[in-house]
This record gives structure tokens, sequence and C-alpha cells, in this order.
């Protein structure tokens, strides 16, 4: 065995002893939650813009965006624009004229201006309005048109009935051996009294319309090897790996 093939065979052994550590799998539920109330995932940045993800979860799309190479990344939730950074400065790295295309009900003017304003901002396309407007869906479609590998990430609102809609609206543009990523699946593992201000909850959330969606859906499964090594992530059992064409 080569060094490259008995290093990769050693991090499996790794990830496969993680996943198998049941007390520090708790351990990090623990530890997201004891941390969600200062709001950690809002003090990091990606190239000068609030990113708003675990750190883990950043390294974790990298790992993704170098190995599917997308010619287009199509993301839900824009916020203060950070991950569209990330995707369009990964595919800066990859060359080639891959695009970002993002998509929000509200693009705040502040937001927009730091965004259009960005070095990367020449790879970046915005949609103002609902993800799952169908005029919205239909444009996308008609982006995505032709291009292949599609990557799909979904972060906007967190309702099990949005994130299905989303789910179910996007999928097919999913490429074989690309991802749809559905972040915030967390929502599940968090006390019932979490997010008392918010329209999801446990029983409600990405992880119940991630479940419904694989009941319908056999394109998808989970990629359990990422879920594994990371252990402090937002979306457990969120990243879906599309299996079929």
């Amino acid at each position: 065995m080569n060094p490259i093939e008995a290093f990769q065979r050693e991090v499996a052994q790794n990830i496969a002893g993680l996943r198998a550590d049941e007390d520090l799998g708790e351990l990090s539920r623990t530890w997201i939650e004891r941390t969600t109330p200062h709001k950690y995932t809002y003090n990091f940045t990606w190239l000068g813009r609030p990113i708003i993800q675990f750190p883990q979860d950043i390294v974790a799309v990298q790992e993704i965006v170098w190995r599917v190479k997308p010619q287009l990344i199509i993301e839900t939730g824009i916020a203060h624009g950070g991950s569209l950074i990330l995707s369009a400065s990964l595919l800066e790295l990859l060359g080639g004229d891959g695009r970002v295309l993002g998509i929000d009900i509200e693009i705040r003017p502040h937001n927009r201006r730091e965004i259009e304003a960005h070095p990367l901002a020449r790879r970046i396309d915005l949609i103002e309005g609902s993800s799952t407007d169908p005029a919205i869906v239909k444009q996308v479609h008609a982006m995505a048109a032709g291009k292949g590998p599609v990557l799909v990430m979904l972060d906007s609102n967190h309702t099990h009935e949005h994130v299905l809609a989303e789910m179910r609206c996007y999928s097919p543009l999913v490429t074989k051996d690309s991802y749809l990523i559905v972040f915030d699946t967390i929502i599940e593992d968090m006390p019932e009294d979490f997010f008392p201000d918010r329209p999801w909850g446990r029983g409600d959330n990405p992880r119940t319309a991630v479940h419904e969606f694989l009941k319908e859906n056999d394109r998808f499964e989970i990629d359990h090897e990422t879920q594994g090594k990371l252990l402090i992530s937002v979306a457990p059992e969120g990243y879906l790996r599309c299996i079929a064409d």
C-alpha cells in the first residue's frame, strides 16, 4: 500500500471511531446547545463577510466543492453573504466559469452593497424573492440548464414545510455525485423551548423535512462520513449525496 492510500485508510478508521463514540456525539450536541445563546456562529467571516456557520461546516463545504467541482452552486438564504463569498472563492480557485446563485426573500440593501462590491462579485448572481415561488424556481431552473455539476445548499426559512418544498424544487438540479446540503437540521436535537420566537422547533424543522424527503426520493442518501467526522455541525443528517442521475 502506498503512503497516500495508507493515510486515507487511517482517516477512514478515525472517522469510524468518532461515529461509534456515542458519548462524544452527546458532548458535541451539548456544546452546540451551550454556545447557541452566545450566537457563536455569528462571530466568523469569510474574506471579509460574516458567514454565520460553524468552522467545521465551512471546512466540510470546502471539501465537497473541491471534490465535486461544480459549475453552479445554488444557495437559498443569503444573510450577510459570507457563504456566497466562500463558494465564489472556491470556484475561483478551481478556475473556469463556475457561478454562485443566491436566493433570499429579502436582501437587505447594506448586505447587497457589500456583496456586489466584493472582488468575487463577478461570480455571484442574486435573486430576491421566495425560494419556493414558482416563478423564481422556473428562473433558477433556466439558469441551471446545461450546467453541471450542480451543488445546492438550503439555509433559509427552517420550517418543515418550507425546507421540504425547497428540496422538492431544487433537488432535480443536483447532479450525480454532487450534494444537496440542508443546514440547521440540528434544531431537532435542541430542547423543545429553544426557539420561542421562531416558527420552527423540535418536530418541525429541516431534519424532519430531510426524513420525509428521503422517503419519497431515492436519488439521495445521507453522507454519514461527513457527519461522523465533523461532530460539531449545524447539519447532522443534512449532507445528502446524490447517488443517481
